[in-house]
C-alpha cells in the first residue's frame, strides 16, 4: 500500500503551514489535514481489507447501541427457537459461541486507533512525502487490527460450526496438495449443512454454494500447476479429472485463476502451514489440525449475508474513521500529530456460510 499527496500550491502551503512557529497557525492547519486524513484511510480500508469481501457493513449512529433482528434472518430454527452466534466483545479478545434465542440481537463493538507524529521541520520544508507516510502507517495500524479480528471471528465459527452430524470442515489426511476434487467435496459439503431440518426455515437454510475461496500463496501455486499438470487420478490412460483444455490455457496466460467452477479465489499470506490464520484456526479447533505441519483453506457463502459488521457513523460528516490532531505535544516539542479511531463489531449470525478444507500431511 502506497499513497501519494498530489503537489499542488496548496497542499504543500497545507503542510507548511502544520509546522509555522505560530501555536495557532499551526493548529488550524493540522486540524484541516485531519478532516482530509478520515476519507483517504477509511477508503483504503475499504479496498486493502481482504475482510471486507466477507462481511456486510451495518452503519449505526455513533451514540447509539447497535442491534440485528434475528426473527427476520432465521424466522425459526428448531423447536426451542434457539440459535449459536458467534462474535467478539473486546479487540483482540477470544470470539465466542452465544445462544440466543428469536430476539433483538445487540452486538458488542470496540475501538480501533492508531496515532502517528513527525517533527515540524518536515512541514516547514514542505515535505509531502513524510505527510504521506504519516498516513500510510495509520491506515496500516488500523488495517492490521481490524484483519485479525475479523478473520478470527471466521476462523471460531468454522472450527466450532457443527450442523446435523456434520463438520464445517473437511479433513484430507495424507496430502498439502490442493486438487479439483478437494474443491469438489468442499462444495458439496456446503449444500450438506444447509439443508433444511425439522422445524427449520428452508429460507434460512438456503445456501448458493461456496462463493469464495481463501488460501494461502502454496494452494495458489497448486492451483497455477492445473496448467500443466493432471488435476487427478487417471482411468484408462486419462486423467478422470482434467480441466478443459480452455480452462488449462486461461490460467496458463494469466498466471493463475480468478475463479473454478464460479468459485472465487482470493490469496491471504496469512494462511498457509505455520502462518498466523493457520495458528489462530488451530488455537480454536485443535487435533488434529496442527499449524506447523498441516494447510487450512477457508470457503465462505457470502451471498447468505451471515457476517454482519456493525460500524459507527459520524453524525457530523457520515464517515466511519475519525481522525483528529493530536493535542499530547507541547509547543517546544516541535512535533505535530494526529490520532484516528473507528467503532466497529464482528458477528456471525449463521456457521452454516463457512466452510473449510484441512490438508493434514
Amino acid at each position: 500500500m502506497r499513497l501519494q499527496l498530489n503537489n499542488t500550491p496548496e497542499q504543500v502551503e497545507l503542510i507548511k503551514a502544520m509546522g509555522s512557529k505560530n501555536a495557532s497557525t499551526s493548529r488550524q492547519a493540522q486540524e484541516a489535514f485531519a478532516a482530509f486524513i478520515g476519507p483517504v484511510v477509511q477508503e483504503v480500508l475499504l479496498q486493502a481489507g481482504t475482510a471486507a469481501s466477507v462481511y456486510t457493513d451495518a452503519p449505526y449512529d455513533e451514540d447509539d447501541s447497535p442491534s440485528f433482528p434475528l426473527d427476520l434472518y432465521y424466522d425459526e430454527r428448531n423447536t426451542d427457537n434457539h440459535i449459536t452466534v458467534f462474535s467478539q466483545s473486546i479487540a483482540g479478545g477470544l470470539p465466542s459461541s452465544q445462544v440466543v434465542g428469536m430476539q433483538e440481537l445487540k452486538i458488542a463493538t470496540y475501538s480501533l486507533d492508531a496515532a502517528v507524529s513527525f517533527l515540524k521541520k518536515y512541514a516547514r520544508r514542505g515535505r509531502l512525502d513524510i505527510a504521506a507516510k504519516a498516513i500510510e502507517r495509520m491506515a496500516q495500524e488500523v488495517l492490521v487490527k481490524q484483519e485479525r479480528n475479523a478473520w478470527a471471528v471466521v476462523l471460531k465459527a468454522l472450527a466450532n460450526g457443527s450442523t446435523g452430524g456434520n463438520s464445517h470442515a473437511l479433513q484430507i489426511a495424507g496430502t498439502t496438495t490442493f486438487t479439483i476434487d478437494h474443491l469438489n467435496q468442499l462444495m458439496t459439503r456446503m449444500k450438506r449443512i444447509n439443508e433444511s431440518f425439522a422445524g427449520g426455515s428452508p429460507a434460512a437454510a438456503y445456501s448458493n454454494g461456496v462463493t469464495d475461496l481463501y488460501m494461502g500463496p502454496e494452494v495458489m501455486e497448486d492451483i497455477r500447476s492445473f496448467a500443466y499438470n493432471a488435476v487427478g487420478g487417471s482411468t484408462a490412460g486419462a486423467s478422470a479429472t482434467d480441466l478443459p483444455a480452455g480452462v488449462r490455457e486461461e490460467i496458463y496466460r494469466s498466471a493463475g485463476a480468478s475463479s473454478i467452477y464460479g468459485v472465487a479465489l482470493n490469496e491471504l499470506n496469512e494462511l498457509g502451514i505455520g502462518k498466523k490464520y493457520n495458528t489462530l484456526y488451530d488455537s480454536f479447533a485443535g487435533a488434529p489440525f496442527n499449524a506447523a505441519t498441516d494447510d487450512l483453506i477457508v470457503g465462505v457463502d457470502n451471498s447468505k449475508g451471515a457476517f454482519i459488521r456493525p460500524v459507527a457513523q459520524q453524525s457530523e460528516t457520515g464517515g466511519t474513521f475519525n481522525a483528529a490532531a493530536d493535542d499530547q505535544f507541547a509547543q517546544r516539542s516541535e512535533k505535530v500529530g494526529f490520532f484516528g479511531k473507528i467503532e466497529e463489531g464482528r458477528v456471525c449470525l449463521d456457521a452454516r456460510a463457512v466452510v473449510g478444507l484441512t490438508l493434514e500431511a
